[in-house]
């Protein structure tokens, strides 16, 4: 029987609908104009109607952020419905991304 590992995320994921346009896809190259199902500082779930292969590069921008990124697919799965939900890691980004990690919690103990 095969083992089945979670990884703990490094932050919280953030059910965020957000406009992107995706590119770098082998199989049907040019930019896909999509959304986000949930976001975080390091990645997010976009829906595409494109097939993508585990570790793809890819390119991601935000027009409302001035955001682009350089990411890797993590997984690809399959929607009941139609297309696919993909995982993306940035690797390297530039421009203000929707959510940027929590500041430091401060303690004021006295």
């Amino acid at each position: 029987m095969d083992k089945v590992y979670r990884v703990k995320r490094a932050e919280t994921r953030v059910p965020m609908a957000v406009a992107v346009h995706i590119s770098g896809n082998q199989q049907a190259p040019g930019t896909e104009a999509t959304f986000t199902e949930n976001v975080s500082g390091r990645g997010a779930r976009v829906f595409t109607a494109r097939r993508w292969q585990t570790q793809d590069r890819l390119e991601v921008a935000s027009p409302p952020g001035n955001f682009r990124a350089t990411g890797r697919v993590a997984y690809c799965q399959t929607l009941r419905g139609e297309g696919f939900a993909i995982g993306i890691e940035f690797l390297e980004h530039a421009g203000r991304w929707v959510v940027t990690p929590p500041a430091p919690e401060v303690s004021h103990n006295e």
